[in-house]
């Protein structure tokens, strides 16, 4: 079979899809029927599909089969955006803002201007942060159960930008990252501009599954394993201690380094002890002011284990050298007048409340997520196809996360996240009205 054949497949069933004779939702036949239909070789028609998935046209569905997707492009990992005047609610995206952080700043800025020497915030920053700023965070971390010295924590712009160092930092093209296959997006995209091999071990709404990473393990190289034990995105899950141990005795085994992504940590004050503390010497630990404060701060920080520092701030030396003097002053002035304390405790509070209003509005629905997160996770029944579902609702000015957005690997689960934090709170129990039944009647 020439090399080509599964090229000319692929591109007439392409065409096929794109004309719309093929339509959204259509079931494809298996890769052993699709071999069979087509007079090619097995591994031919996995090449078809391969190719197909790629160009966004189809997705796999472990135990479902392989599907036409929706082309209106509301799914996927970076969806279509609505005209803001014909956008009604953004529930893909969590930005929690409360109403009067806007006056917060307007005095932080006010006492800004009028001490202290206002010309040293267009001073350019070290790599890392000053040390008067790091001392802040350190403090801050004290609350987590992590201590740690100044010197021992480094200053991003927001996590994204801190996970992108890390991997710079510890891995080159071709090394195995790990994550659950249901993962944070912004991860995916890092692996690829990165070239890492991303490789997934399975999980549910109870954690990660450590025997699916220990088999891993065993037969691959890894070079680094993410996690999210603390309020998992999407699925709400917290780690319990024996499994974060567990997860350090393989980490220790197999010598691999782990990353802690302790975003939305806060939102759990209550959570068994970080993994950083258990294993210091080969955790990263990430975390940052945008869910806790404000999302256009971007800022944010790793705690960095001690052989790794010095590679840590030659990374940072390459990206944006250091943070914004004026979004660190802002986080580190607030962080030493316990306002970011209070504004967390106000989220979880406001969490805790969208989460009842989410329940109610999905009872009778597969519905998974943590009791005070800003999302929510929702296994849909087989005829409803999770790309039709974020379609219909974009049409009604809604947007929503599919599941392929957050999915490792070509299968996606047929799922959807909706995310609570942007609508107010009397704003919130229509919308989710809205959206049970689109997903009630599609």
């Amino acid at each position: 079979m020439r090399a080509e054949r599964y090229k000319a497949v692929a591109l007439e069933m392409a065409t096929s899809i794109r004309a719309g004779d093929l339509p959204a939702g259509t079931r494809l036949p298996t890769h052993r029927e699709l071999a069979h239909e087509r007079g090619i070789a097995l591994a031919t028609a996995t090449k078809v599909y391969r190719e197909l998935a790629a160009a966004g046209l189809i997705v796999g569905e472990p135990g479902r089969g392989t599907f036409v997707r929706d082309l209106s492009g509301f799914a996927g990992m970076e969806p279509r955006r609505l005209p803001v005047d014909t956008r009604v609610a953004d529930l893909s995206f969590n930005q929690p803002l409360a109403a009067e952080q806007g006056e917060h700043l307007r005095h932080a800025l006010r006492d800004m201007a009028c001490e202290g020497d206002l010309g040293s915030l267009l001073a350019q920053q070290p790599p890392g942060g000053r040390s008067t700023d790091t001392a802040a965070v350190a403090t801050y971390l004290l609350d987590r159960g992590i201590d740690v010295p100044p010197h021992n924590v480094l200053l991003t712009a927001g996590a994204q930008h801190a996970l992108d160092v890390i991997l710079a930092a510890t891995t080159t093209p071709g090394s195995t990252l790990v994550a659950d296959e249901l993962t944070y997006p912004g991860l995916k995209l890092l692996a690829d501009s990165r070239c890492l091999d991303l490789a997934a071990v399975r999980c549910s709404p109870d954690g990660t599954d450590l025997k699916s990473l220990e088999k891993l393990a065993r037969t691959r190289k890894i070079s680094v394993v993410y996690v999210m034990p603390t309020v998992h995105n999407p699925l709400g899950f917290v780690l319990d201690a024996g499994r974060r141990q567990r997860l350090v005795t393989l980490a220790r085994r197999h010598d691999f380094a782990i990353i802690e992504d302790a975003t939305y940590a806060f939102l759990d004050p209550g959570s068994p002890a970080p993994i950083q503390t258990l294993a210091p010497e080969r955790t990263f630990y990430v975390g940052s002011f945008s869910k806790n404060v404000a999302t256009g701060l971007r800022a944010g920080y790793l705690v960095a284990p001690d052989p790794d520092r010095i590679r840590l701030i030659r990374a940072l030396r390459t990206t944006t050298w250091g943070t914004s003097s004026l979004s660190t002053a802002l986080v580190t002035r607030w962080l030493r007048d316990g306002s970011v304390t209070r504004l967390e405790k106000t989220r979880r509070e406001d969490a805790k409340q969208r989460q009842a209003i989410a329940r109610r509005a999905f009872q009778g629905f597969d519905y998974h997520a943590h009791p005070a997160s800003y999302s929510g996770w929702i296994h849909l029944p087989s005829e409803i196809r999770s790309d039709q579902a974020a379609h219909r609702l974009a049409q009604d000015g809604i947007l929503i996360s599919t599941g392929d957005a957050f999915a490792v690997g070509s299968a996606s689960p047929n799922a959807v996240r909706i995310a609570l934090a942007n609508p107010t709170i009397h704003e919130l129990p229509r919308l989710l009205d809205r959206c049970r039944d689109a997903l009630s009647t599609l």
